[in-house]
């Protein structure tokens, strides 16, 4: 069984309820994800109200910017004085003198600043607070479907592109909710509100000024088309990059046992060239369309200078209302430019929201429906019957498989590489269902129980265990997390590994490195069989517990599974036959179908396929090339 099955038996830990709410919106089924823009922000919509009503006090502020200096203009330029309500508002608070209008003005100037920095403080703190709650939310969510998602599915992903998932493609959606989404109403309602205005104050240079918005539209909606695609070529292959590193990493020892470092090295840079070209190609589409949207609006300004001037000359307007109106036409076309800066950013978030609705659309081969029940507690009788399975459908890797084992008992299972030996105890703990057949234990339907409740009652001892990157103490107790140090103590003498550990620089609170590489390969099997026995479970599934341990440290720790695996029902995958000779029962597989069963010596005696493999690994040559006693 591989390291994922490993994880994957290991009691699962609850994540943290802030992201429930959204959960629900974004179950896989048949058809699309559930999963929108509106549902990550829903929980979130008292903060999302305020930022709203901050947008729009910034949208006011920039609307009332230009009157002060407009007032200012016409005052001393004299071409139009304060009249009507503003003028009996000035002339009451600031006196009848001439600079009285100057005053309101300086003062309006400030007051207007003040109000546009309070809101904008506002609307980019709640933004930023929901856009960083969001992406909590999004990734917690993603790599809790990712936890459920069946070994199928894991074994066919490459590490690397889930984790590009979790944190490139979560990233660019914060991104776009941070400085994109609430931008889009901050421009939107800044561009309704400048152009309210511009047609208050001069209709006609209004409609010259807007002549330019479908270009600038077209423009950007080609441009983020092409983007768009360019941007998922290059995730794509941003992905199949930290896949290949992620790879390449994990497997240092082989690239450094065979000198392949500087293939690795030329592997990675046609690699990181050929994403460069792809890179390069979507940034020549982006450089294309600010320049493009720049020189439209300067089109428009001039055309707008050109009709305004000829006003002014002509005294339709005041000079003062021509500088209002091309400071609004800036601040009109400002939101224009920025629609076509936030296309890449909309690129980016929407192939990175494609990428995650995508996984989350991903259904596991084995769920839990409201039919099912936690398991009671189990007696440890297993049966199969007429059961088959294969990974690839038309390749059948278990073939019509019957057995029973009875509760207390200990059974082997004995094979060829290839024979199914691991794809039985993966049935057993429901990693898989069955494609046809029945897995029973205490004679109920696993498939009646949800998957947690069945592993809970499981203990694991693999020929490769993976450890964590964390204390001794945590991975002893990764099965059972509320255990005490006493019994986590009592569990690693049981399986010698007490010794080794009390050596270590700080003994039970060392931390041990990535996939436990600091520590032997022995040692490491006495730490898994220790996390294995606290776990106290009716059911153990142990696959060459004895693996890279030297046979002082093996007879130990048979004598402690010995005594560990009375009253449980204990299934041994063996490739050393001398591991099962004690067994009440031996299943002997070969190509996916039970070839003999019985004990160890009615299997000696029959001459079979156990016969010839236990001839192998026992003959006198092969003892003494191996150092085993025959």
């Amino acid at each position: 069984m591989s390291s994922k099955i490993a994880s994957s038996l290991l009691q699962q830990q609850s994540p943290s309820a802030s992201f429930q709410e959204i959960r629900k919106e974004a179950q896989p089924g048949a058809s699309e994800p559930r999963l929108r823009i509106y549902s990550l922000l829903k929980p979130h919509a008292r903060s999302l109200s305020i930022a709203l009503i901050a947008v729009a006090g910034t949208t006011i502020a920039n609307l009332l910017q230009p009157w002060p200096l407009k007032i200012v203009f016409d005052l001393v330029s004299g071409s139009k004085a304060l009249h009507g309500w503003l003028k009996h508002f000035v002339h009451s608070d600031f006196g009848q003198h001439k600079l009285a209008g100057i005053e309101f003005a300086g003062v309006a100037v400030v007051a207007i600043a003040a109000f546009g920095a309070l809101c904008s403080y506002v609307q980019d703190y709640t933004t930023s607070s929901v856009g960083q709650r969001v992406t909590h939310d999004l990734r917690t969510l993603l790599y809790s479907h990712i936890q459920r998602l069946s070994l199928r599915f894991h074994y066919q992903a490459r590490t690397g592109d889930l984790i590009s998932r979790l944190t490139t493609d979560v990233d660019a959606v914060q991104s776009f909710i941070v400085s994109g989404l609430m931008g889009i109403f901050v421009d939107t309602l800044t561009l309704l509100g400048m152009a309210a205005v511009m047609f208050y104050l001069n209709w006609r240079l209004t409609v010259v000024a807007l002549a330019i918005a479908p270009i600038l539209f077209g423009l950007t909606y080609s441009l983020t088309r092409r983007n768009k695609k360019a941007s998922r070529e290059v995730r794509k292959k941003q992905s199949e990059i930290a896949s290949m590193m992620q790879e390449d990493l994990s497997a240092i020892v082989v690239v450094k046992a065979f000198a392949r470092e500087d293939h690795e090295v030329q592997r990675l840079d046609e690699n990181s060239q050929e994403g460069l070209e792809m890179a390069l190609r979507a940034r020549r589409l982006k450089a294309k369309l600010s320049p493009l949207v720049e020189f439209v609006v300067a089109v428009g300004t001039a055309l707008v200078l050109w009709t305004g001037g000829r006003q002014v000359l002509g005294g339709a307007i005041s000079a003062g209302s021509l500088i209002v109106f091309i400071w609004y036409l800036g601040k009109m076309y400002k939101p224009m430019q920025d629609f076509a800066k936030l296309a890449d950013a909309y690129s980016k978030a929407s192939v990175g929201y494609e990428r995650i609705r995508e996984v989350l659309s991903t259904a596991p081969d084995v769920s839990d429906c409201a039919a099912m029940r936690p398991a009671p507690r189990f007696r440890g009788s297993l049966a199969f019957e007429s059961v088959n399975f294969s990974y690839v459908p038309g390749e059948p890797v278990l073939k019509d498989i019957n057995f029973n084992i009875q509760a207390g008992q200990v059974v082997g299972l004995v094979g060829p590489t290839g024979a199914g030996k691991s794809t039985i105890a993966a049935l057993i703990a429901r990693l898989y269902d069955p494609d046809s057949g029945m897995v029973r234990i205490d004679g109920r339907d696993l498939r009646e129980f949800t998957q947690k409740s069945v592993r809970e009652q499981i203990s694991v001892v693999l020929q490769q265990n993976v450890l964590f990157r964390a204390t001794v103490l945590e991975n002893i107790a990764y099965g059972r997390p509320q255990a005490t140090i006493a019994e986590i103590r009592r569990a690693a003498e049981d399986a010698g590994a007490d010794e080794f550990i009390s050596k270590l620089p700080q003994g039970y609170d060392t931390v041990i490195g990535e996939r436990g590489d600091t520590l032997s390969g022995g040692q490491r099997q006495r730490v898994a069989i220790a996390r294995a026995i606290i776990r106290n479970a009716p059911i153990l599934i142990m696959d060459e517990p004895s693996s890279g341990l030297d046979s002082v440290s093996e007879q130990h720790v048979f004598e402690t599974l010995g005594q560990l695996m009375k009253g449980r029902t204990s299934l041994v995958i063996a490739h050393r036959l001398a591991t099962i000779r004690q067994a009440d029962a031996i299943l002997v597989l070969e190509q996916g179908r039970i070839a003999e069963a019985g004990t160890h010596q009615q299997l000696l005696n029959a001459g079979g396929l156990y016969a010839k493999l236990y001839e192998l690994q026992f003959s006198p040559e092969r003892s003494e090339f191996t150092g085993v006693a025959k």
